[in-house]
């Protein structure tokens, strides 16, 4: 019998087939807590065959943005344990981007009215770029301050790897502040090879999950990074990386990065677990992929089945399909049978949103040349590419064009108002309709794609209205999904999220799209750190260049 209430929990035990990632063994056993700690495992010596429950190390996200869940932090932990999910590891840079230190403050507070250890770090790069506008800033000084917090264990992921490699003084600084504190820091460098991927992490980065080629993250390997193999909602890169197990399983971890609510429904660490061992992985490589190294890695302070530790464990059914039936915090039940064994507080909104509503006419294009660069999106990726094409030219106007799936792209700084960037985007595939969000990575200013400039305006006008959130407009439909945590989180627990996301979504794809996650997709459209062409809030931006271009390309 597993269960149990919050009152009984200062001593008990558990017994069943202990998974000890150390000694790599399996062994039937009895485990007695008391006062939230492992006090004794004494083997029963019954055989390990399957025929009863397995008591495990939990699950760890070794690095998620929390807000990319729609879900505020207590909210986030009542949807992750029920997957397993003991602990996570947490990058608040979106919150930051919109109120700054007060974000990560908000964060960390939100995150203690529930069991889940979830371990923040300290923004490396807000804004992610000087060519955007977002809500704040924060340097080194402020990094600094951070990462003398205890809540604070290491330094986000460093994406201004330019600035790495150039040796910038005020990026070096942040570097050089978590080094001191011999606090980890995390990498991001898409696409970043040879000798200057090596050089960047020299400069004492540890990680990267940002690798979307074996290649890749065999180079960033043998340079001394900890590979995390990411699969989120947009980016998914597992079925690429999960081979580096076999021999690598000291060197990697899984992540999430961002994920969408209706992506938890399906799992989280533990669908990669299941896929990993699926696929033929050992067992036991994989659980220390998912449990132990980020654990020994950021020093969390999560128990690992051994005496002593926190009582942080849980039960599944079997080393297959790793069905969690009871997860335990500190001793504590927090998730029985697919259920939250504990409720939160409501978390007070902090937003930071003052642009206006815009008319039709602020979309135009006028026609200054009759080809344009186009954005071109790639389902599963963060990347795009770019295309030069004719444009589709109309009354002296470059219009949208859905027969050619050419869409209107904006992107309206929801700070101030300033005049909105407009460009054209490809693979979005709406064939009429729009759709808008204010959770675009990573300035999160408003980024908005359609078929036509009245159904564009509207879909950002709604994102206004509620002060930030999804929008989908189509006709005279109009349906949204507000966010009235800085624009990037509901108030709402993950059930209630999860259904208004999931009919967002399936609105959008009865408009045409065929991306898998086209919300989340467009979410990252406006991030100036992930190549190829992406547009910010001052315009088209060439992310290969790292340089504003014309939407016009001369003859």
């Amino acid at each position: 019998m597993i269960s149990q209430t919050h009152e009984d929990s200062a001593r008990f035990s558990i017994t069943g087939n202990v998974v000890d990632l150390h000694d790599e063994r399996v062994t039937h056993a009895r485990v007695d807590v008391a006062g939230g700690v492992i006090v004794n495992i004494v083997p029963t010596g019954n055989p390990v065959d399957g025929s009863d429950r397995f008591i495990m190390p939990g699950f760890v996200d070794a690095h998620i943005h929390i807000e990319s869940s729609m879900l505020t932090p207590a909210h986030f932990a009542q949807a992750a344990v029920v997957h397993g999910t003991l602990a996570t590891v947490s990058d608040p840079h979106e919150i930051a981007n919109v109120v700054g230190l007060d974000g990560v403050r908000f964060m960390i507070e939100d995150a203690q009215k529930a069991p889940l250890k979830v371990r923040f770090g300290a923004p490396s790069c807000v804004p992610a770029t000087t060519f955007e506008s977002a809500g704040a800033a924060l340097d080194a000084a402020a990094v600094s301050e951070l990462l003398q917090s205890a809540e604070i264990g290491y330094l986000s992921e460093m994406m201004n790897f330019p600035g790495v490699l150039a040796g910038d003084a005020e990026v070096m600084a942040k570097i050089d502040a978590a080094q001191k504190l011999k606090k980890p820091v995390d990498g991001h460098a898409p696409g970043l090879r040879g000798a200057a991927a090596a050089k960047y992490i020299r400069a004492g980065i540890t990680t990267d999950h940002e690798c979307t080629t074996m290649e890749e993250a065999l180079e960033k390997l043998a340079a001394g990074a900890t590979i995390q193999i990411r699969e989120g909602s947009a980016a998914r890169n597992f079925e690429a990386l999960y081979p580096l197990i076999d021999q690598f399983a000291d060197r990697c971890m899984f992540c999430s990065d961002d994920k969408h609510p209706d992506d938890f429904a399906g799992g989280h660490i533990d669908a990669l677990v299941r896929r990993a061992v699926a696929g033929n992985q050992d067992v036991i490589k994989v659980l220390k992929v998912a449990c132990l190294n980020p654990v020994h890695h950021y020093s969390l302070d999560v128990g690992l089945l051994r005496l002593g530790d926190p009582a942080d464990f849980i039960v599944v059914t079997d080393l297959q399909d790793f069905e969690v039936v009871g997860a335990y915090i500190d001793g504590r039940l927090v998730a029985h049978h697919g259920l939250a064994c504990f409720d939160v507080q409501p978390a007070q909104p902090i937003n930071n949103f003052h642009a206006s509503p815009r008319e039709p006419v602020d979309f135009a294009i006028i026609a200054a040349g009759e080809r344009i660069r186009v954005i071109e999106a790639v389902d599963g990726e963060l990347i795009t590419d770019g295309a030069i094409v004719d444009a589709p030219i109309h009354e002296g106007h470059v219009v949208a064009d859905p027969q050619q799936d050419l869409l209107k792209i904006a992107v309206v700084n929801r700070y101030e108002d300033k005049p909105p960037a407009v460009a054209f985007i490809r693979n979005m595939g709406l064939q009429r309709g729009a759709i808008a969000s204010s959770v675009a990575h990573d300035s999160h200013n408003i980024v908005a794609v359609g078929a036509s400039d009245d159904e564009l305006c509207r879909a950002v006008n709604q994102v206004i209205q509620d002060q930030g959130g999804l929008a989908v407009v189509a006709g005279d439909e109009t349906h949204s999904l507000p966010l009235p945590v800085a624009g990037l989180m509901s108030l709402e627990p993950f059930e209630s999220v999860n259904k208004s996301y999931a009919e967002l979504d399936a609105f959008a794809k009865q408009l045409g799209t065929t991306l898998r996650a086209p919300f989340m997709t467009l979410s990252f459209m406006a991030l100036l750190v992930i190549p190829s062409l992406k547009l910010s809030d001052r315009g088209l931006f060439d992310v290969d260049q790292f340089k504003f271009v014309s939407l016009f390309v001369e003859d």
